[in-house]
């Protein structure tokens, strides 16, 4: 993007501010909750044919793929795909957004209903505006943009956009799968962008790296065949609970320790080069605390420096304790012994973890516990969800385009950061594609996503734009031949271990 032009594309978003305004709040009106389709189906699917008007009014090609996944018994929303074709010769990006949203009632504790979008102090308050209605429709903004200032795009455009990621993404997974065969809609694609993630503070961008996986488990214990109660038979039985406490009690010790054996034998060790991202992150220790109530309560975290605290957050196995279902947990008391519990608990995984083989840990560590109460229950042991972790390179020429980009617009270089969390079509991209997949975020930290009062503020709304539509002639200017065109044979599992080499997914052996 030259400079004359680039001028003239921030002023042509500027001038449109208040445009962009009221189609979010268009597509904010639209309730498209994808946990509810039995209430919100034609909600979700308005969505998304409000989407696909917008892309053919630019021009553009579409296609709604029937969602894989469809039934007798359910059908689900179909899988947008749009294309802006320039030339063949150009690179192509395809960009991932979602158009579902979580549910939001007024009464959930909201100051404004949550489908009404609305403008105050420089934010705008409705469900979806930061997550992700106003990030993925970013993307038709700058097109219509070079159709108004009369310059062709940089490259190829691709667009997909799903309205079942606020549910699991049902469907999504298979038709990557399908789309990245050769001669399929994925197949050209050279660099993948997503904005659905956010920056870890609220002044500074930041491109995101790598994300954690996870293994989440149950683990059940069977005492009797009915609950019972503690007046009559407290003290003559095995006590399902109580065999159930002191086992989730041996995983994890106060200070977070995993206290699994082999869990941490394939974490890699941490590398000057990888520490010293962390120098310059824009975090404050104790505006997080505030943030998340621990300020006015213990007023203390397992870290009290920036380093460890988000080293522990993003780079390292954590194991969290969620809740004990069969258990009584209402208002008031009950006196009853629960014939049998099943407790939640998961792990959030790092690179090179494997989620079967942390089961294997777990399951080990479990029944050597339970083997020591000596108990006659039974116990069951289920990995209910396992999702590895994804980790990708910042000097990356994809990550390299969005840095240069975040630089013009907000003169500063972006923080380098990675993510406690997973968003599975990340690493579902990737290997499907052996493509690069940028998490490039445009919102805040503070956006209040899946919570009450979700908001987007204008100021990252108008700049995300701008970011988005310069990363894009950057990308454009990427010397070399077509990451897609290389018809290299896949690495073998040998060739994935030498060093420069792709950890996993289609690579080629030119790029080693």
């Amino acid at each position: 993007m030259s400079e004359g032009f680039q001028q003239k594309f921030f002023d042509h978003v500027d001038k449109n501010q208040a445009l962009y305004i009221e189609r979010l709040a268009e597509a904010v009106g639209i309730p498209s909750i994808s946990s509810d389709l039995e209430n919100h189906l034609g909600d979700v699917n308005q969505m998304i044919d409000w989407t696909k008007a917008h892309i053919d009014r630019l021009g553009g090609k579409t296609n709604l793929v029937v969602n894989p996944l469809n039934s007798d018994k359910i059908t689900y929303p179909p899988i947008l795909l749009g294309e802006f074709h320039v030339d063949p010769k150009k690179k192509t990006v395809c960009v991932y957004g979602h158009l579902d949203v979580q549910p939001a009632e007024k009464d959930d504790g909201w100051d404004t209903e949550p489908f009404t979008l609305v403008e105050k102090d420089g934010k705008l308050y409705g469900r979806g505006s930061t997550d992700d209605k106003g990030p993925a429709l970013s993307w038709l903004w700058i097109v219509e943009a070079h159709q108004a200032l009369g310059v062709d795009l940089p490259l190829n455009i691709k667009i997909m956009y799903e309205g079942m990621e606020e549910y699991g993404s049902e469907g999504l997974f298979e038709t990557i799968r399908d789309e990245g065969k050769p001669g399929q809609f994925l197949d050209d694609v050279d660099f993948f962008c997503i904005s659905d993630n956010y920056w870890v503070g609220k002044t500074k961008p930041c491109l995101t790296y790598g994300l954690r996986g996870l293994a989440y488990f149950q683990v059940g214990v069977k005492g009797c065949e009915q609950d019972l109660h503690s007046g009559n038979h407290g003290g003559g039985i095995h006590e399902a609970m109580t065999d159930l406490v002191r086992l989730m009690a041996t995983l994890v010790d106060t200070n977070g320790k995993i206290l699994v054996d082999g869990v941490m034998d394939s974490v890699k060790p941490l590398t000057p080069e990888e520490e010293a991202l962390y120098e310059s992150i824009d975090f404050n220790v104790e505006s997080y605390k505030e943030e998340n109530g621990v300020k006015n309560v213990s007023d203390k975290l397992l870290y009290d420096n920036k380093k460890d605290l988000l080293m522990h957050r993003w780079r390292y196995p954590t194991l969290s304790i969620h809740g004990i279902e069969g258990a009584f947990s209402g208002k008031g008391a009950k006196t009853v012994i629960p014939a049998g519990v099943k407790g939640k608990f998961s792990l959030r995984l790092v690179p090179d973890q494997d989620p079967k083989q942390i089961e294997k840990c777990v399951k080990a560590h479990l029944e050597t516990e339970f083997a020591k109460l000596q108990s006659p229950n039974k116990l069951e042991i289920e990995l209910i969800h396992g999702a590895v972790a994804w980790l990708s390179d910042p000097k990356h020429p994809n990550y390299q385009a969005a840095a240069r980009a975040v630089e013009k617009v907000y003169g500063c270089e972006p923080d380098y950061t990675r993510e406690g969390g997973s968003i599975p079509i990340t690493s579902a991209i990737e290997e499907a594609t052996g493509m690069n997949v940028l998490l490039l975020p445009i919102g805040a930290c503070d956006d209040m996503a899946h919570s009450q009062n979700e908001k987007y503020n204008i100021s990252n709304m108008m700049n995300g734009i701008k970011v988005l539509g310069v990363y894009l002639h950057e990308l454009g200017k990427i010397q070399g031949p077509k990451p897609s065109d290389c018809k290299c044979i896949p690495l073998t599992q040998e060739e994935l271990m030498v060093p420069g080499a792709f950890l996993r997914g289609f690579k080629c052996k030119c790029e080693m």
